[in-house]
């Protein structure tokens, strides 16, 4: 039985392609310090708080998935993967309405811990801009009911975006109390 919910279809592949490459170029945009911020109010401080506990459930909603298709059980793995992805969908627009309203924060830390600080910054930064790619062909192959590909693509996509959510929150841990 073909449970397929969209087509095998090329044109998936250009909006996959022009949607990765997009959403890293507006981030960017927005962390840019000459672009003026703008004023939603102070309720927008609470922001990277809420981000931090929007990653610590992707990164148990992964684990979850993983637990399931490990157990046979397709439909709750589906169901994980899917809160997973909309948890990623939300934690980007509430990273893009942070960034477009507050200036970043400095880390302040000295010593061992500013090295340790900047590497797990910098390969979540890294790692975040390639994951998009991976985790929308992971989805669209699942959807489109190309399993073996589904199956080739998440060897990559599910550890870089589980190493993506836990260092998110690490980072922020970090970070935290230099808030303003």
């Amino acid at each position: 039985m073909n449970t397929a919910l969209l087509p095998q279809d090329k044109k998936y592949d250009k909006i996959i392609n022009v949607i990765a490459v997009l959403i890293p170029i507006v981030v960017a945009i927005l962390l840019n310090p000459r672009i003026p911020k703008v004023d939603l109010g102070a309720w927008t401080k609470v922001l990277p708080h809420l981000n931090a506990i929007i990653n610590s459930t992707t990164a148990l909603t992964l684990l979850v998935g993983l637990y399931f298709i490990k157990q046979k059980n397709v439909k709750a793995h589906r169901r994980m993967m899917s809160i997973s992805f909309l948890l990623g969908a939300v934690f980007l627009v509430s990273y893009v309405l942070y960034h477009l309203t507050n200036e970043s924060t400095s880390f302040e830390g000295e010593g061992l811990i500013r090295p340790i600080y900047y590497f797990l910054l910098v390969s979540h930064i890294v790692l975040s801009i390639g994951v998009v790619w991976f985790v929308l062909r992971a989805i669209y192959f699942a959807l489109s009911n190309q399993i073996a590909r589904h199956k080739k693509v998440v060897r990559w996509a599910y550890p870089i975006w589980l190493y993506v959510s836990t260092t998110g929150v690490i980072v922020y841990l970090m970070i935290s109390p230099y808030y303003k």
